[in-house]
């Protein structure tokens, strides 16, 4: 499954920077506006210790991580809406990710100009969060003409769509994004869905400060404020240190320079945790001699939704699941002592997985 998380931000806010050291790339980069014009993309390992846990116990030859791609998508200005600067293709960009990384600078350096040469986290927030509603406000406008004149002649579903386009629509009008809305019954909340609008997506607010131990200072607290306001994540992290970190190829090296910082895990690594997170998914495990990985799926999953990510024959021909845990697998230290302990269970297709459940699939196709 591919998630993508999608980094925003006004110019000179530090996003290619943080891409470049997030997927270990020298992504474009410059104190100018639009450095970014066709969005790079990368994919990234989700930190997991506990793929290290269960290699202690089951030797393996293959370790894999399960992913996620980040798109350094281009900065915008006010007006973006309108067609401003890259306005349009911004806006088109973010609408194909699936949670966006907003990166604000909370930094104050005067060899790297600010586009509107005020240090305002708040005014930076709001500048791009308003673009993203005064688009999907046009958006609403345009689907409304449609489905009321299908309401008006009875339609059950176009009226039940009424209700939620007038319920999106005052909240936007009232600067407040779709995603604040909630309430939905699951029909509403597929609906709202195909909308895509833009300000609906989940937000993770990433403070790029110049120093890791600068990650509290009142700018920051700014940040955190509108993000318990709107129900966002918040992640501080020095950008800047973050790239320097990831170029040093030497893990000993890399954990030196770490520990001379204070760092006891990288602020990437908090952030890729964070929008993982965000996105509401789930991580589970397939462990053997071959291979041990971890396999991202949707929060709630069932049994045979779970094994269809590793192959659709595996939904398809789902018969049963077989399941421990890694805090057993820590207990007994083996799953042959797992299984004499009576701890292997078998689990049907109504079974929702847990976050961290160690699985081996049975299927007939």
């Amino acid at each position: 499954m591919g998630f993508t998380c999608g980094l925003v931000g006004l110019p000179n806010a530090g996003k290619s920077t943080l891409f470049g050291a997030l997927t270990r790339t020298k992504a474009q980069s410059g104190n100018y506006a639009f450095t970014t014009i066709e969005p790079n993309s990368g994919i990234v390992p989700v930190p997991d210790k506990r793929l290290d846990t269960i290699t202690h116990y089951v030797k393996t030859k293959k370790i894999v991580p399960t992913t996620m791609e980040f798109v350094d998508i281009a900065g915008l200005i006010k007006g973006a809406s309108k067609g401003e600067g890259l306005g349009n293709k911004f806006l088109g960009h973010i609408r194909e990710v699936d949670a966006i990384a907003h990166v604000v600078r909370c930094f104050e350096d005067g060899n790297v100009p600010h586009v509107s040469d005020i240090i305002d986290p708040v005014s930076d927030i709001d500048t791009i969060n308003t673009e993203l509603m005064i688009s999907d406000i046009e958006s609403l406008d345009r689907r409304k003409t449609k489905i009321e004149k299908l309401a008006k002649s009875g339609d059950k579903e176009a009226r039940m769509q009424v209700e939620v386009l007038a319920r999106l629509s005052e909240a936007l009008d009232q600067n407040q994004p779709a995603r604040s809305v909630i309430g939905f019954n699951d029909e509403q909340k597929q609906f709202v869905k195909s909308l895509t609008l833009l300000s609906a997506k989940p937000v993770l607010y990433i403070c790029n400060v110049m120093d890791p131990g600068d990650t509290e200072n009142k700018l920051v607290q700014k940040v955190k404020e509108i993000a318990e306001q709107d129900g966002s994540s918040v992640v501080a992290l020095a950008g800047k240190i973050e790239g320097e970190i990831m170029e040093i190829e030497d893990p000993e090296e890399q954990k030196m320079f770490m520990e001379e910082m204070g760092l006891t895990e990288t602020g990437l690594d908090r952030m890729i945790s964070a929008g993982y997170g965000l996105l509401e998914l789930a991580t589970y495990f397939t462990a053997g001699e071959k291979e041990t990985r971890a396999w991202t799926i949707p929060k709630n999953a069932k049994a045979p939704q779970a094994a269809g990510v590793i192959h659709s024959d595996f939904e398809k021909g789902f018969i049963r699941a077989e399941v421990y845990s890694l805090e057993d697998l820590i207990k007994y230290e083996s799953e042959a002592a797992i299984k004499d302990a009576g701890k292997l269970r078998v689990e049907g297709k109504e079974y929702v997985v847990q976050d961290g459940d160690i699985m081996h699939f049975r299927f007939n196709v």
